[in-house]
């Protein structure tokens, strides 16, 4: 399976994850559930459902964790019958990012987790500064955006 990337900088980190964590599926993407990066779709609307429930599921427990604890959970995992999904959190110099990882028997949540720490500080030294002005995030720039990250993912861009 072949990795796409939106921005070249987050290319190597996400390589390097894939091949040494030993993940079927993985999805970078900013916390509003912008995809930077994938490894392992075939179908684009695939990419957007996952995006949307990673980001969501990010939110709520963000919430949950600050109502219980204090502070957010930034890692998550749930152990299915054949897979295991993982959700951490990278922060970068240019924003936060959510990590997305589908994994099998034939890797452990360890290894995961190992990796996905070593992700985190890779995408860190990769990430390119912040540009000095922002776009707001209004919903007309974030469905443009999307549209826009998925062809470049499956190439129609």
């Amino acid at each position: 399976m072949t990795t796409a990337v939106v921005e070249r900088w987050v290319e190597a980190p996400l390589e390097t994850f894939v091949r040494d964590s030993g993940v079927s599926i993985a999805l970078l993407l900013h916390p509003s559930g912008q995809v930077m990066a994938q490894h392992g779709f075939a179908r684009a609307v695939d990419v957007m459902t996952a995006c949307a429930l990673a980001a969501a599921i990010h939110a709520s427990s963000g919430e949950l964790g600050r109502t219980l604890d204090g502070r957010p959970f930034t890692q998550l995992h749930h152990a299915g019958a054949e897979r295991g999904i993982s959700l951490t959190e990278a922060t970068t110099r240019a924003g936060r990012f959510l990590l997305l990882a589908v994994f099998d028997h034939a890797t452990s949540l360890g290894i995961v987790r190992l990796y996905a720490e070593e992700f985190a500080g890779a995408l860190a030294l990769a990430a390119p500064a912040p540009p000095q002005h922002l776009e707001p995030a209004l919903a007309v720039n974030f469905e443009r955006d999307l549209n826009r990250n998925l062809a470049v993912l499956f190439g129609r861009a």
